[in-house]
């Protein structure tokens, strides 16, 4: 005993104490894990289908599959989108399952996007701005409910935030962030300026070959090269979907004068990120100035920039839509994040710190609070549970037995205008354009002394009316649209009805 020494019993550490000992990148991992199991019960919880633009690139890529080449030129025709018509053509091997798998596609990534936006956060500012921004970025309804509606731009966001947040982590990367920049630009031709600017910004190195900065120049190319050889091959004129673009935009009254389009910046900001965060974003951009001089560069420089874009395109005629928006509106977030968390980057204890801590506080409960009265999370499940309900019926009405007959005699469909030409044409598999005409185009034709299509339809057709909620969710909504083509023709007769559609026969 003489040589035995006391020491202070160990105590065990409490769970709260092992818990903080996890480190950031751990709980993140644990964070999209969860994130993931999340999307995947959405995704079977609410199944909708595609909305216009996928279910345009789900058809084409659907052509391509059978060999045949896609026809751009359809009436009202969105733009086409390479890298969604090649999502198109794997998810075609599906058969009818396709359109969910490019619900499916949107939905992963959204679940990137939040994934994306954390790490580049993180990298800028800190884990504890990373997860506010994470969090920001899941509490966005508008970009959830696109996601859940397969729209594209979801995808195109989704890319951008990650080239940005691989340049962050290495500066000059160079060609992992023009690959992914190209692929963000054949979803959307605003990411070619950001490719044209990454290889400005690559090439200002004195040091660097002239063979590098070429190489680096055929990258940024890549996405605007393909674009231009797809509409070539198509439709013979390179330009086609800059022109008809531009005329549809012109037709549906989504054109805007320079002074709107900047006013839409604060409108459309608002409506994607709501008050609150653009506020605390506008806070945040000369906070993370003060705070990370350096770190803030990219970040900052991407959200002028693609601010820059919106206002040059609709200001040179473009379509002006709150959806284009959305990067910026992105990006603006985590400047966000850094108003609501940018306190973890001060000492701890400073008065400034414990202060900061409060003013963040009033600004989440002013969001919370906002939120509260404003959103209706019933709302929008309805309006998704209309979206799968319009098309299931849809197929119900052109699978009925009496439906099927009356189209074996006359094959040709009609439906009130474009919006669900694509829906009619993935149910009843069809490849071509001929047979499923909308009755809008009908009757502009005749009145432009052309009175072919309204001869067809009134020969011998099936005609599909949308009723109720239909109607106003999915027909009768476009500029143009005359009521009239809601009326039954003469001489046709009703051979089905259901709560959303009836149709209508005159073989």
């Amino acid at each position: 005993m003489a040589g035995a020494t006391l020491s202070k019993p160990r105590q065990d550490s409490t769970p709260l104490q092992r818990l903080r000992a996890v480190d950031a990148s751990t709980w993140a991992k644990l964070a999209f894990a969860l994130l993931c199991v999340l999307a995947l019960i959405g995704y079977f919880a609410f199944p909708t289908y595609p909305t216009y633009d996928s279910f345009y690139a789900l058809l084409w890529g659907r052509d391509l599959l059978h060999l045949h080449l896609p026809d751009f030129r359809v009436y009202r025709g969105p733009t086409e989108h390479p890298l969604a018509i090649a999502y198109g053509v794997l998810a075609s091997l599906f058969g009818q399952g396709g359109a969910r798998l490019m619900v499916l596609g949107s939905i992963a990534s959204f679940v990137a996007l939040v994934a994306g936006v954390y790490r580049l956060a993180r990298l800028c500012f800190g884990p504890v701005v990373g997860m506010f921004a994470a969090l920001l970025m899941l509490s966005r309804f508008f970009d959830e409910n696109l996601a859940a509606q397969g729209y594209l731009d979801i995808s195109y966001v989704a890319l951008i935030v990650w080239a940005v947040a691989l340049e962050v982590e290495r500066p000059r990367r160079g060609v992992p962030v023009f690959l992914i920049l190209a692929a963000a630009g054949l979803l959307r031709p605003d990411a070619w300026v950001l490719s044209g600017v990454y290889w400005l910004w690559c090439c200002w190195p004195r040091g660097m070959s002239n063979r590098t900065r070429l190489q680096y120049l055929a990258l940024a190319a890549i996405a605007p090269l393909i674009w231009v050889a797809a509409d070539a091959i198509v439709t013979g004129n390179p330009l086609y979907s800059l022109h008809s673009t531009a005329g549809l935009a012109q037709e549906l009254g989504r054109t805007q004068g320079f002074s709107s389009v900047v006013t839409s910046l604060w409108t459309y900001s608002v409506r994607i990120d709501k008050l609150p965060v653009v506020l605390g974003g506008l806070i945040g951009v000369p906070i993370a100035v003060w705070l990370a001089p350096r770190r803030v560069l990219v970040p900052l420089a991407v959200l002028v920039l693609l601010m820059f874009v919106f206002v040059a395109e609709g200001a040179a005629g473009a379509s002006v839509i709150d959806r284009y928006l959305m990067g910026g509106a992105t990006v603006l977030l985590i400047f966000c994040a850094v108003a609501i968390g940018g306190w973890a980057m001060l000492e701890p204890g400073s008065w400034l710190r414990r202060a900061w801590m409060v003013a963040a506080a009033a600004l989440v409960l002013f969001g919370a609070v906002l939120a509260a009265t404003t959103l209706s999370l019933s709302s929008l499940r309805t309006t998704l549970a209309y979206h799968e309900d319009f098309h299931k019926g849809l197929a119900v009405a052109l699978a009925n037995p009496a439906v099927k007959a009356e189209l074996k005699r006359c094959p040709l469909v009609s439906l009130p205008d474009n919006k669900l030409i694509p829906d009619a044409r993935w149910i009843l598999d069809s490849t071509g354009q001929r047979n499923i005409v909308a009755r809008s185009q009908a009757r502009a034709d005749a009145d432009k002394g052309a009175p072919a299509l309204e001869n067809r339809i009134r020969a011998g057709s099936v005609a599909v009316y949308p009723l109720g909620s239909a109607v106003f969710f999915e027909a009768i909504v476009d500029v143009g649209d005359d009521p009239r083509d809601q009326i039954p023709l003469a001489h046709f007769k009703r051979i089905f009805t259901s709560r959303y559609y009836a149709v209508y026969g005159n073989c």
